[in-house]
């Protein structure tokens, strides 16, 4: 939830942290010129934030900084730091300076005292700097020797308009519990949440033996802010506070129309020619459905095109996951050989799915990966996670998305429960791209696997259940075969692809005979055809021969009586003898 923001109200200037995540729930970072309260226990990474703070001011702001420590050696925080990408030591005293202003052990104190000659000295060494950011460290402990809470009120008046006259942005640390931190208006220094411009409170506790941090913003004078509270780890960079997608702070999401290939030729041609490029990808089922077969069938897919690939396992080691895979044709040691795979197994790391992520953000940006699995992702749902899991993985998404990373990403179910992914505590099947069910089936004593392709979305896909077929030669998916609307496997499946089989031989052989008969027929035919034909041209030649015939006998009919009456007309014209 977002503080609604007055329209008279001028926003201040930011001074950015550098913190990814802190900036963003701000607008911007810490109010420039003005005083930040920072509120947290012991361990909650309150001077990791603050020198980070000055770090960042140092190196990308050109603000010269000063830490003024109250309960640690300057040069035990310089030590510890050394443990973060900061770079410390370029940075040198003109541009980050440690004052330490611890109280001696043995200091008896003897009548009042005031911060009047440490500003004093502080103001001299600013001056001389440029400084723009003061960070007062543990600033409760000087403040728990003064005698009264009147004298602690006047010495932090002092001190906050010291920063506020020379337009310092300061921050201030100050330690409290888990429960003082949310009621710190009720504690002896929780006046100070009234005098500065914005409050900041860290919690650092543990639920059911799992390690959580977590970040609010309880106040920001003049300018919007996350109310909410946001959980944060602390790796390699320093803090990363975890920023919710909120409307005008989406991912910018790298969109394509290319596909690539699942590793199983047939669950390709089930999806419409593969996976999306940069889309998110979850395969769910109970345990030895072959969730992992297909994630190994995808990675060895994707390093075979030459894409740089990161395996994270959280069941089992990366040799025994290589070697159980080599055993379906899926040989990814050559892969991590030639340095295309990262098989990295987190099965004995032990943390919040905050640092899961953070952790596995980080693997995949050294590797520079373009395709990511996750198996299974269910992990970081185990008790104590319950609550933040869910989130964590939808963020996990996001990023790969906003990062173009193609994430395929495993569930276990539980067998008690129903089978669907909704008895999951993750339920990322809601903004996953693809999902991919796997489950047993159960028919004439066999336990076999089934597929299903639950959605996909953006492209048409099968809607049949293919059974799912692992062996030495690599993994495919079979026919559908039904009987009475069930769909068959195993060995009703063979029965039936027997059976097809013997009709298909009878059919072929009822064709061939059928076609020897015809044969014949035809070949009984043409003789008869060739016989009728010779008959009939016989016939032809017997009626030509009498119509010649006929035509001949015509003729010598006609000219016997042409001659017969040319004779009768000779004889009638001699003359009569008497």
């Amino acid at each position: 939830m977002k503080s609604v923001q007055s329209p008279l109200v001028k926003v201040p200037r930011k001074a950015p942290t550098g913190i990814a995540g802190f900036d963003e729930i701000t607008g911007g970072g810490l109010p420039r010129g003005r005083t930040t309260l920072l509120v947290g226990g012991s361990g909650s990474g309150k001077t990791v934030l603050a020198l980070q703070f000055l770090v960042h001011g140092a190196q990308n702001c050109k603000e010269p900084g000063v830490l003024v420590a109250f309960e640690e050696n300057s040069k035990r925080i310089v030590a510890n730091a050394a443990s973060f990408d900061w770079k410390l030591a370029e940075l040198g005293p003109k541009k980050l300076f440690f004052m330490d202003a611890q109280p001696l052990p043995d200091l008896v104190q003897s009548g009042d005292f005031d911060l009047g000659g440490m500003l004093a000295a502080l103001d001299v060494q600013t001056r001389k700097m440029g400084t723009r950011r003061v960070v007062f460290d543990a600033l409760d402990v000087v403040l728990a020797m003064l005698p009264d809470p009147a004298s602690r009120r006047r010495e932090v008046n002092r001190l906050h308009e010291w920063l506020l006259a020379r337009e310092l942005t300061g921050l201030i640390t100050l330690k409290a519990g888990a429960e003082e931190a949310i009621a710190i208006g009720q504690q002896p220094l929780g006046f100070m949440q009234f005098m500065v411009d914005c409050t900041v409170l860290l919690n650092h506790s543990v639920v059911l033996g799992v390690s959580q941090r977590n970040l609010r913003v309880q106040k920001y004078r003049g300018s919007g802010f996350d109310e909410d509270e946001s959980p944060f780890v602390i790796g390699k960079n320093g803090f990363e506070v975890a920023v919710a997608r909120t409307p005008g702070r989406g991912v910018d999401t790298k969109v394509s129309n290319e596909r690539i290939s699942s590793g199983v030729e047939r669950l390709d041609t089930m999806l419409g020619g593969g996976y999306y490029r940069g889309a998110s990808v979850l395969i769910t089922g109970f345990s030895g459905t072959a969730k992992t077969t297909l994630s190994g069938a995808f990675a060895q897919a994707a390093c075979q095109r030459g894409e740089r690939t990161l395996f994270v396992s959280f069941d089992s080691e990366a040799s025994e996951v290589i070697r159980n895979l080599a055993s379906v044709g899926i040989r990814l040691d050559r892969y991590v050989k030639n340095g295309c795979l990262r098989m990295i197994s987190e099965r004995t790391i032990t943390g919040s799915a905050e640092s899961f992520l953070m952790r596995i953000k980080m693997l995949a940006q050294q590797h520079g990966a373009r395709c990511l699995v996750i198996d299974p992702v269910s992990t970081w749902a185990k008790p104590g996670n319950a609550l933040t899991a869910r989130s964590v993985a939808e963020r996990l998404i996001d990023w790969a998305k906003a990062d173009g990373t193609t994430l395929l990403c495993t569930s276990l179910l539980d067998e008690m429960s129903s089978q669907s992914e909704g008895s999951s505590s993750l339920q990322i099947s809601k903004i996953a791209d693809t999902w991919i069910h796997l489950n047993y089936l159960l028919q004439a004593g066999e336990r076999n696997r089934g597929l299903s392709i639950i959605k996909s979305r953006g492209t048409a896909h099968s809607n049949q259940v293919r059974e799912l077929i692992l062996s030495n030669t690599g993994v495919t998916l079979t026919d559908t075969y039904t009987a009475g609307g069930e769909v068959l496997m195993g060995a009703l499946r063979w029965e039936k692809e027997r059976a097809d089989r013997v009709a298909t031989e009878v059919n072929e052989v009822a064709g061939k005979l059928k076609r020897v008969r015809l044969d014949a027929e035809e070949a009984e035919l043409e003789v008869r055809v060739k016989s009728l034909q010779t008959e009939l041209l016989a016939k032809q030649v017997e009626k030509e021969l009498l119509v010649r015939t006929t035509a001949s006998h015509k003729g010598e009919l006609s000219r016997g009586l042409t001659r017969m009456e040319e004779l009768r007309g000779a004889d009638a014209a001699k003359p009569t003898r008497k």
